[in-house]
Formats: structure tokens, sequence, C-alpha cells
């Protein structure tokens, strides 16, 4: 059965960041919220952990995972960053957006592309997220919480996505938001040309810098 810590949406309480960063440190897996939806994570350099994601969203291993960061500094220590990149990269985050770029030596192989050798970054507007990011030191892998079963027009409350994922993750973040079902918005930036992957929340924001 998970630990479920209730945290205020905008200020969380720095003893319980301290209790969910000490868990992560030590290999546990959590649903927490981000900007865009309920995600599954843990610590990114917590190989078990990784894996445990992995099983609970039924991903093989040449399926890449995107991962949390802090800010544009942290970005470029986990992934190469272009000019081009890093002016778009500034003028859209922190948001909804997840970045495409080619790793650096620091991204486990677990997480990343191993035949294109990219990773997916994201830097969220979100209080909760950015105070665990912070506190940790290390970025937090993020997948989305909600499968393909729970379609838009059955979508799940927070008890009930938590009542079905507390068998299989060790904590459990609940902020009274919303379970959240609008994507994020995927730009490739491995070439010298951004390319819109995916249009989610706040795409308008990147027309003009991408061809879409």
């Amino acid at each position: 059965m998970a630990t479920v810590y209730r945290l205020h949406p905008e200020t969380p309480q720095a003893r319980s960041v301290e209790q969910i960063r000490d868990a992560l440190r030590s290999g546990a897996v959590m649903l927490y919220p981000t900007d865009t939806v309920y995600a599954i994570g843990c610590d990114l350099n917590a190989k078990s952990a990784v894996e445990r994601v992995r099983q609970i969203k039924q991903l093989s291993n040449d399926k890449p995972l995107t991962f949390l960061c802090s800010s544009l500094s942290n970005i470029s220590e986990y992934a190469q960053v272009s000019d081009p990149a890093y002016r778009l990269i500034k003028h859209l985050i922190p948001g909804p957006y997840t970045f495409l770029l080619p790793a650096t030596k620091l991204v486990p192989r677990l997480v990343m592309n191993p035949k294109r050798r990219t990773t997916g970054i994201r830097v969220p507007d979100h209080a909760i997220c950015q105070a665990l990011l912070k506190s940790l030191g290390n970025p937090i892998i993020s997948t989305s919480a909600t499968t393909a079963a729970h379609a838009e027009d059955t979508a799940l409350s927070p008890a009930e996505l938590f009542d079905e994922l507390d068998k299989f993750v060790d904590l459990i973040i609940d902020d009274d938001s919303s379970v959240g079902y609008q994507v994020s918005t995927i730009l490739d930036l491995t070439e010298e040309e951004p390319q819109l992957v995916r249009k989610g929340l706040g795409w308008e924001e990147v027309v003009g810098w991408v061809e879409v």
C-alpha cells in the first residue's frame, strides 16, 4: 500500500518534500501531479526504480522515457543543446513542452532511445515538481499515469487513479488537482531545424519558431 502525501499545490510543505526526496533516493516509485498529467516517476539514477516504471507502464527497453529537469542549465548537463535550440527552449520553459535532444553520457542507457541516443526532457511549470527536483538534485522520470484503456470519455478521477495504482507505486502525491489528459507538445531539436512531433498543451507558442 502506497504512502500518500497531501501537498499544497503552490507551496508544498518542506518536510514532506524532504521525506519524498529521501524515498526517491532509496529507489521509490511515485505517482505525482505535473503541469500536464499525473505521472509515474522516480529518481533518474535509481536503476531498479526505472525498471519498475517500465514494468508498470509495460514499456520495452527500446522505448525512451521522458524526464524532468529544473532549468535550462540543468538540461545542458543531460543533453547537447545547439544555439538555436537554446533560444527556443529558453523562450518556452517552464511549461508543457518535451524536447527531444542528443543525450550526454549522464543519461542512463535504460532511459534514452538506444538507436538514436536521444532523450526527452521537460522543465515543468509546477511548484511540486520543481520543489522535488531542487531537493533531489537529480532529474525525475515522467511518464503518463493514464493508459490507452482510459480514453477521455471514461476519464478517471484522482481517487480512481490512486486506487488503480496503489499496489504498484510506493508514494502517491495528492494536490487536489485533476488527473489531466492534455499531453505536452513534443519538439524534436536533434537537427538544425526544429520539428513539431506532437501538438499538445501550449503548441500555439511554437508558431513562428517551428513549422506547424
